[in-house]
Formats: C-alpha cells, structure tokens, sequence
C-alpha cells in the first residue's frame, strides 16, 4: 500500500475497509501514510464508509460497527499479525524484568513473545493466566532437565491460574480472579486488543477484562506491551485508564504526533528499536 494515490475511490475505500476490519481500528495519520493521500481526502473517505454503515468514525480514526467489537480473533489468526514489531516489543520489555523478581504476563500473542525473551531472566517466578505463555516456560525447562535450555527457563518457576478457557488460549473467570488476587507481583506484562485515550485499555472480552483488572490491582508496575496498530483501537470492555499503566513498550510505527498525544496521557512510553519521545515535565 505504498503507491496509492492514483487509486480510485472505489478501490482507496476497499483498502481503507481491510484495514479497519483487520486491525480493528485505525488512524486517519496511518491511512494518510500509507494511501499517501490527503488527511481531506482520508476523512471523506470515511464518512462515506460511515454512512454506508461499513465503520464506525471515532476521535482520530475509525473502527469496525458496534458488533465486531466483541469479535476476539483466535491466538493463531493473532499470532502472524506484525511479527517483527512484536519481537523487538518482547526484547525491550524484557530488559524490565530483574533477576529473582515475580513477574506476570497476561495472555495474548505479543506477551508470548515477551515470555520466550524472559528465558534469559534467571530466578524468575513467573505467574499467568495464558496457557501459550505457560507452554513456552514448561517446554524450556523440560529442555533444561535433559540437558539443554537456558539457565533461566531452568530456573523459572510458572504458576498458571485456572479459570475458563477464551479464543485467544487465556483463563478467565472467577477462579483466575481469584487466584490472581492473592498475588503480588514486580512486573505485569500486559497485552491489549486496543489502546486510546477515550477508552483506555480494552479487549471483546468481558471476563477477560475483568481478569486483566485483578492482575493490574496486584501489580507493583503495569507495563503494556502493544504494537502501534493497537493505538485507537477499542473493545468492548475497557479495564484501566491510561493513567494505570506505567509503561507502554511499542514499535516505531506509531506516529511522532500520536507519540506527543500519548505523552500527555501516559507515564512512560518506550519506542523499541527507536529513541522515546522526550517526557512532559513533572
């Protein structure tokens, strides 16, 4: 999509269309970008969209109708979605973790990557709700036992919260509730189905926003792990505002303008594989 400003209006809107459908959301700078179009033209674009009843216009951007918000795309339709973005998130979150420390990690496929950078974290305690999350410390230290592996996997302790079972391979429910609410943990790696200032932290899942609330209480630092196509996108249930999360870890293709928006709202945002935007005061 990086040669289409001889597109028809037809054709630039069908492309629009896939994109909000398959990310769940986007941003009218993204969609100037990458149409290499007018922010004029992008936003006629949409309204039109709006109208036909095929999106939903929101503060910035847009959204799939009201009813595919509570659509939760399965971990393996996730799982091959910005995969260099995730791996470089998953390295810089890592290094947030200290040796000997509790850490937790929710579910979702960019917390799976953060979860194979752990390994090389030694004397981890490791709490999660994800069962892909769980596999990846087991299978290392199945490894480890036979004689390969990593110091750290061998190491790790994993305790994984009962509950019942979402698309994306998570516990949720009363029984990971309550399990995760006699915890404390140093570090919760927290992922998202969407990001804003308006809704916060969101996800198609009731219980598992209810879930994704009990590990943030008994967090000592929220750090959310989320690549730039999550920004302006909202789910059905929001769970924490911008002001709960301590640290957002997310890739260079979020806009410098969002960046300045965000830095407004959130205590820290780290660019991986880039620099920060520079902090407010205070």
């Amino acid at each position: 999509m990086s040669d289409n400003q001889n597109l028809l209006a037809g054709q630039r809107r069908a492309l629009i269309l896939d994109e909000v459908r398959r990310r769940g959301g986007i941003r009218v700078s993204e969609l100037t970008r990458m149409l290499q179009v007018s922010d004029m033209t992008v936003r006629r674009d949409l309204d039109v969209l709006a109208r036909q009843g095929a999106l939903e216009k929101v503060h910035g951007g847009a959204v799939p109708v009201a009813e595919q918000r509570t659509h939760e795309p399965g971990f393996e339709a996730k799982s091959a979605l910005e995969l260099s973005a995730k791996s470089a998130i998953a390295r810089a979150a890592a290094g947030l973790a200290s040796p000997g420390s509790a850490v937790a990690l929710s579910g979702g496929t960019t917390t799976f990557a953060v979860a194979h950078q752990l390994l090389r974290v030694p004397e981890l305690t490791v709490v999660t709700n994800s069962v892909r999350v769980a596999d990846v410390f087991h299978h290392a230290r199945q490894a480890a036992e036979s004689g390969g592996g990593e110091d750290g996997a061998e190491a790790a302790r994993v305790v994984l919260t009962g509950g019942v079972r979402t698309p994306s391979d998570s516990l949720v429910g009363p029984v990971a509730d309550a399990a995760i609410a006699s915890l404390h943990f140093d570090v919760l790696f927290l992922g998202v189905h969407g990001i804003s200032v308006e809704a916060g932290l969101s996800t198609p899942n009731l219980a598992e926003a209810e879930t994704n609330r009990h590990f943030i209480r008994s967090a000592r630092r929220v750090v959310v792990v989320a690549d730039h196509t999550k920004w302006g996108t909202t789910g059905l249930s929001s769970f924490a505002s911008l002001d709960e999360v301590d640290t957002w870890v997310t890739d260079p293709g979020l806009p410098e303008p969002d960046r300045e928006e965000i830095a407004e709202h959130l205590a820290e945002l780290l660019i991986a594989g880039g620099e920060p935007p520079d902090q407010p005061a205070g």
